[in-house]
């Protein structure tokens, strides 16, 4: 039997006692497993990820990743579970303007366990940014804040990694070398990884594709990266 990293059973998320963004939806992630999850504007994709990355709770139905039941961690376990479970790459970068791409990774070390600048810096060259260490996020394109990103959400080393539109309103060339940098990561260290993307070709370099409209999973395939161990939505 396959070991979930991920499962949502029942879960529905309902905003303002009307909007519903999620609709009873299962569905489960294999450890070692590239699910890509789309679908049009509103229809769940990025409330998924906040209620797997426990950024948010559901109104109804369990969330359990890691063997954790989310829905029953307090605020403070909760923030502990992200901090060492999980790493988060978002469209909009959300880096600190006065540090330098060196010191955001080195952010990310501080609230989980100790800084290391060294480890910072390496995992900045991971992502080609060995020579901008020193500069500040108004001195980096957007390509390369969105590898900033990518160091600082690798660098504790998490068992889930979610992305949020990576590529999304890059160039064709910064959204290409950080699909890369992605896909080679999921390679190398065959990190459990959620992303949501309107592409379909970016979706196409996951094991596994989703669909969802109006918060309901409305389509499951698997890809030609996938194998036959790999389960099918229920």
């Amino acid at each position: 039997m396959a070991s979930h990293m991920v499962e949502l059973k029942g879960v529905t998320k309902i905003y303002n006692g009307k909007v519903r963004a999620l609709d009873n939806m299962d569905l489960t992630i294999d450890k070692g497993e590239w699910l890509a999850i789309i679908g049009p504007s509103g229809s769940g994709k990025s409330t998924v990820l906040n209620i797997i990355g426990a950024l948010d709770r559901p109104t109804e139905g369990t969330v359990r990743v890691a063997g954790l039941d989310l829905t029953r961690l307090k605020q403070d376990t909760a923030a502990k579970f992200r901090r060492e479970k999980v790493g988060f790459i978002f469209q909009q970068f959300h880096l600190v303007p006065y540090l330098t791409a060196v010191e955001n990774v080195m952010l990310a070390q501080y609230f989980h366990s100790l800084v290391d600048e060294r480890e910072a810096k390496q995992a900045l060259e991971k992502v080609s940014l060995g020579h901008r260490l020193d500069h500040l996020p108004s001195q980096l394109s957007a390509g390369e804040q969105q590898r900033v990103c990518i160091a600082r959400a690798l660098i504790n080393e998490p068992e889930l990694l979610l992305a949020d539109e990576p590529t999304g309103n890059r160039d064709q060339d910064s959204g290409k070398l950080v699909l890369d940098i992605i896909e080679k990561l999921h390679k190398e260290h065959g990190l459990t990884m959620a992303l949501v993307t309107h592409d379909l070709k970016i979706a196409d370099k996951a094991q596994r594709i989703i669909t969802l409209i109006d918060g309901r999973v409305t389509s499951c395939r698997k890809t030609e990266q996938a194998d036959d161990k790999l389960p099918h939505i229920s």
